[in-house]
């Protein structure tokens, strides 16, 4: 059954996305990494901060030595980190772009509270103004040539928890969460990864949507198609290189690496919608460790034909900002997507009426397990989500507070815990829960 159910619906679609076909979704049996569905597990939780200024690290990285578990802190700098039972030995790295790694034994976090300061790590400008890349388009040339080599190169099963909120100005209206199991190809194949949705859950607060049903077609996809060097042909195709002018901005340090910061823009000549930002590039292996960027959406008429896939006739509905990051973390000598998220901001305008409405949509996807596909497992049609998705429409809703179980998910914001909570507390007044899982 769909979400909503008001009269009107404004579906909005995310870069890349460009043709969209009809949905289905399966639920399946599992291959997920670490869960059991039990109690095997402790978790972790805390914030980290700046050591100077005591500021929250938004998107700091956790992960556990000789393990592929990991986490990512929210938007508030809180973090929550599962571990199962049976390892109980092991540091914690904390990293965060421009800091130096923090790294604490397992065995000396507590289990609530826990505050993690990184100090911010200064870089040689010596060092720096030595090793400069010289041509900045070609050390992005490099990168990308040399995308097989630096990144996994071997079929790999990844966990991954992906979340998606829709705000009316800063309140939320539409919260969708989801573990998916990702069928990661290697780097240097043409193949595109197959995604299972595997958990999902969602609530919507129909008396924030005024009239209109606002809905995000893409889902888990919204997030993996940021993965740019899997997916160059969406930004940095070979036709699309000679679009942009690069220079090298600054180096900084990343997992206590020095890292080259390359600005990019169109060129002025260029009328197309295109991408402006910064890419972080490994100074030793030249590799891509995270990219920031922005689509030039000036254009406001062209910016609506490409993100809006249907609307009433009488409603205008353009973006007024879209934003993309993405991260990649590394094992063995070997580079892999670890962390990416989308933001688009846009304007309703009813013609009838006086004062638009802001809305912003976020979608953001964090690994948190992984391991090689030795036996070349694949996904049958039916396991298979399409492009097509809508989250929203095929989740249950918030009834069992449980329902991650062991998964290592994204800390929620307080906003959203709070809203969770309160749909929670409706639903027992309400009714007996039907269950989590289908």
């Amino acid at each position: 059954m769909p979400v909503f159910t008001t009269d009107f619906q404004i579906t909005i679609a995310m870069k890349p996305f460009k043709y969209f076909l009809s949905f289905c979704i399966v639920f399946s049996s599992s291959l997920l990494l670490t869960a059991q569905e039990t109690n095997d597990f402790k978790q972790y939780k805390g914030k980290i901060v700046e050591k100077n200024t005591k500021k929250e690290l938004v998107f700091a990285t956790i992960t556990l030595e000789g393990t592929n578990i990991s986490t990512i802190s929210n938007t508030e700098g809180d973090f929550l980190l599962k571990v199962p039972n049976s390892i109980t030995e092991g540091m914690v790295n904390f990293s965060f772009l421009g800091h130096s790694t923090t790294k604490i034994p397992l065995q000396q976090l507590n289990q609530k509270n826990n505050k993690i300061e990184l100090e911010i790590s200064v870089t040689q400008l010596a060092e720096v103004n030595i090793n400069a890349p010289k041509d900045a388009e070609g050390l992005i040339r490099e990168v990308l040539a040399k995308k097989g080599e630096n990144y996994f190169n071997d079929p790999t099963l990844m966990t991954a928890f992906y979340r998606e909120t829709i705000k009316k100005r800063r309140r939320n209206v539409s919260l969708s969460e989801a573990v998916v199991n990702i069928y990661k190809t290697p780097y240097d194949s043409f193949r595109k990864d197959a995604v299972q949705l595997y958990k999902a859950r969602k609530s919507t607060d129909y008396r924030r949507l005024d009239t209109v049903a606002l809905k995000l077609q893409g889902g888990p996809f919204n997030a993996l198609y940021v993965d740019i060097m899997k997916y160059p042909e969406y930004i940095f195709s070979d036709e699309q290189l000679d679009d942009y002018t690069f220079r090298f901005n600054r180096t900084t340090v990343i997992n206590d690496r020095q890292v080259y910061i390359i600005d990019f823009k169109q060129l002025e000549s260029i009328t197309a919608p295109l991408y402006a930002g910064k890419l972080y590039v490994d100074a030793q292996d030249k590799t891509l460790t995270s990219a920031v960027y922005n689509l030039n959406i000036t254009d406001r008429e062209l910016a609506s034909r490409l993100f809006v896939r249907r609307k009433p006739k009488n409603v205008d509905v353009w973006p007024t900002e879209v934003a993309y990051r993405v991260d990649y973390r590394s094992k063995d000598g070997k580079w892999y997507y670890g962390y990416s998220n989308v933001l688009l901001e846009f304007k309703v305008n009813w013609k009838d009426k006086l004062f638009n409405s802001v809305y912003s949509m976020t979608a953001e996807m964090a690994v948190t397990d992984w391991k090689k596909n030795t036996e070349g497992e694949t996904l049958k049609a039916k396991e298979r989500i399409k492009k097509s998705i809508i989250l929203s429409d095929e989740a249950v809703g918030f009834s069992d507070p449980d329902f991650w179980g062991e998964y290592n998910i994204i800390e929620p914001e307080k906003s959203i815990e709070s809203a969770i909570k309160k749909i929670q507390r409706q639903l027992k007044r309400s009714k007996p829960s039907r269950g989590a899982a289908r």
